[in-house]
Parts: C-alpha cells; sequence; structure tokens
C-alpha cells in the first residue's frame, strides 16, 4: 500500500491517494488571504490508518512553508494541532 498526499488546487483540497486511488481528502477555503481547512473526509476502507493525520499534518507544512494564516475550521485538524505543539505557535 502506497499512500500519496497531494495539494489539488483545482478542487481546492489536499488528497490521499492509495495504491493511486482516491482515499481521503482536506478541504480549505481561501477567505481573503485566510486558508480555512473546513473538511476532512476518509473513506471507511481506510478508516483507523492514519490518513486523516497525514492529511493534517501535510496541509499544515504546506501553510507553514508558504507562510499564509489559516483558520482551522475542521474539528479533526483542531485536535491534530492540539496534540502537536510544533504548530501551535506558528499559525494560530
Amino acid at each position: 500500500m502506497v499512500d500519496v498526499v497531494t495539494n489539488n488546487k483545482a478542487e481546492s483540497r489536499y488528497e490521499v491517494h492509495v495504491d493511486g486511488e482516491l482515499a481521503g481528502f482536506l478541504e480549505y477555503r481561501d477567505v481573503a488571504g485566510v486558508l480555512a481547512l473546513v473538511h476532512t473526509e476518509v473513506d471507511e476502507a481506510y478508516a483507523g490508518q492514519g490518513l486523516g493525520a497525514q492529511l493534517a499534518k501535510y496541509a499544515l507544512d504546506d501553510v507553514m512553508a508558504r507562510d499564509v494564516k489559516i483558520s482551522p475550521l475542521c474539528p479533526f485538524v483542531a485536535k491534530y494541532i492540539d496534540k502537536h505543539p510544533e504548530y501551535r505557535v506558528t499559525i494560530r
């Protein structure tokens, strides 16, 4: 099983693929220069395998690299940030 996370700008979402198939995504919206992370969804066939965490980490690393402000509206992402102090000061 190979998983790849990418930024699908056309669909305004970060996507995780397993064996070439879409397995989950994290939707975002650009609201006045703030990236709002609004919804995470992982296919139930991959539930509990950490794909949601991979999406959250990829999104937060991408935001930090681009020095963009975020609003973690998605409860999953907000919980992920709370568990990973390396993201707290930089992007909140």
